[in-house]
């Protein structure tokens, strides 16, 4: 269809070019800014500048090209409207058909090192939005395109049909809309987070997320379900974890995978998280990775069997040949020796994952949300240093320094248990995981059924304070020696008092960990 415009000004230039060539090979002309003009010719294609249509400069060093009546007048006009072809002919407004563009590249500017607030400024595009905006409002007459991918897509249906089909149009102008949206999210975010003291939880909030990929299935076969990340995710994440091997990631290995990879993050030593169904079912810490795995596995040989293992050293020969004597979903560490990498390819289907490792302490502070019907809440994550010096000893008898590393360790285990939550545990390993209990007693008799004989001389990390004074005999009848929780119970006497009976070290940290 000749005589038909085309408006291209794109900051990712992939295959804009060719594009371009196909256009005005089937009789486009293309009007176009700045550096995509520039490129468009150096390819050979005919281009008008936008300042040649609307006989007006770009100015203030190109903060102003496109915002102009002849550009959204030609976008905006209805075609099918007398009235608006009679005013458009009045004002010389010519109709534009076509707009390809993508955004000045503010997301990749702020993750930068060192990037300032005037520089983000400066690359917060508003020309590009508008002319997306209005062509995609104006969709049953404008085409839009916002990814470089969807252009061969146009050219095919140009080609074969003489025009685009009104389906696509419309899904073209969807994408637009939710790429703008997208745009704008990240920005006022970002200016948020420059804000003097912050803005954790404003009056609007809108989270930018992009498909990462379709998923087989959800958590279960008969749900839909895709796996979405945020637009700058820490390293740390789950979200840029590298896959090495083994097959596509599920809805439940990427929610496992996160609980064991949070919880392993917790440790500065080395350490070896196994989770099954998002709770942990074996962890252990070690002076090796290889101890720290034989503990977590040791811990729960039977609930190990097809879960998922974090580690937070580069896996080494030894731990990959250990690992590789059992199933196992997933491997998450930040890093694998060849020597690993050639033990744990033998099994072809068993997922590798690397990412990369930084301590919370370092990480900054996080957000947690959680969906309701019809609405979300928001919280501050749990990322914090733990202070043993400032737990307060509530009973006769006072825990000895190795309680202390024990306690401390099982605290950081239950904060990622699902509660009510309960950790026993002794020598850095735990013995029994008592997790989502009605009641706090059951979670303990399940902890210490799984503890058994190895129960005596362990100690008890709760996840809130204990209600009542019977989860503390049942933890006493055990062998436990020592126990540490938040404190804050109405019968908090009472449990201490029963703490004293059986000679058991209670510590209060003032902090609760719930995890639902």
């Amino acid at each position: 269809m000749k005589g038909r415009k085309a408006l291209i000004s794109v900051s990712n230039k992939n295959g804009v070019s060719i594009f371009a060539q196909e256009l005005e090979a089937m009789g486009w002309e293309i009007i176009s800014t700045g550096g995509t003009a520039k490129t468009l010719r150096e390819a050979g294609v005919k281009v008008k500048d936008v300042s040649e249509l609307t006989g007006f400069p770009e100015i203030l060093e190109g903060r102003l090209k496109t915002l102009h009546p002849l550009v959204h007048g030609g976008l905006l006009g209805r075609r099918g409207l007398p009235l608006h072809l009679q005013q458009m002919q009045e004002h010389g407004i010519e109709p534009i058909d076509l707009v390809a563009v993508n955004l000045y590249p503010f997301p990749e500017v702020i993750a930068k090192k060192g990037v300032t607030l005037a520089e983000a400024v400066e690359n917060i595009d508003i020309g590009g939005p508008t002319m997306v905006r209005s062509a995609a409002k104006n969709y049953h007459d404008v085409i839009v395109i916002v990814d470089p991918s969807n252009y061969s897509l146009v050219i095919e249906e140009l080609r074969n049909n003489g025009d685009v089909s009104s389906a696509t149009r419309y899904r073209l102008a969807v994408e637009a809309f939710s790429h703008t949206a997208y745009y704008d999210s990240i920005i006022s975010g970002y200016l948020r987070e420059q804000m003097e003291g912050g803005m954790q939880f404003p009056s609007m909030i809108t989270l930018p997320f992009i498909k990462v990929q379709d998923l087989r299935y959800g958590e279960n076969p008969h749900q839909k379900a895709s796996f979405y990340r945020e637009p700058l995710p820490e390293k740390s994440a789950v979200a840029a974890a590298k896959q090495l091997q083994g097959k596509e990631l599920s809805f439940n290995n990427i929610n496992d995978l996160n609980a064991a990879w949070e919880l392993v993050k917790e440790f500065d030593e080395p350490t070896a998280v196994a989770v099954k169904h998002a709770n942990p079912c074996g962890v252990g810490s070690s002076e090796t990775l290889a101890g720290a795995y034989v503990k977590a596995h040791d811990a729960d040989p039977v609930s190990i069997f097809g879960g998922i293992v974090a580690l937070n050293r580069e896996v080494d020969r030894e731990t990959a040949a250990l690992m590789s004597k059992i199933f196992l979903e997933v491997i998450a560490a930040p890093a694998f020796s060849e020597e690993a990498l050639e033990i744990l390819g033998k099994k072809k289907n068993v997922r590798l994952l690397e990412i990369e490792l930084e301590p919370l302490a370092s990480a900054g502070q996080g957000r947690d949300f959680k969906k309701v019907s019809g609405g979300l809440l928001l919280q501050d994550d749990l990322r914090e240093e733990y202070l043993p010096q400032n737990w307060r000893c509530v009973t006769s008898r006072k825990a000895t320094e190795k309680e202390i590393v024990d306690l401390l360790f099982a605290l950081k285990v239950v904060k990622h248990v699902k509660s009510n939550a309960i950790v026993i545990a002794k020598r850095r390993q735990t013995l029994g995981i008592g997790a989502g209990q009605m009641s706090r007693v059951g979670a303990v008799e399940i902890a210490a059924k799984q503890s058994g004989e190895n129960m005596k001389g362990s100690v008890l990390a709760s996840d809130a304070f204990f209600p009542f004074k019977d989860g503390v005999e049942v933890a006493a009848a055990g062998g436990v020696t020592a126990i540490v929780q938040p404190g804050g119970s109405a019968r908090d006497e009472e449990v201490i008092a029963t703490c004293d009976k059986y000679n058991i070290a209670m510590l209060f940290t003032g902090k609760r960990y719930f995890k639902h």
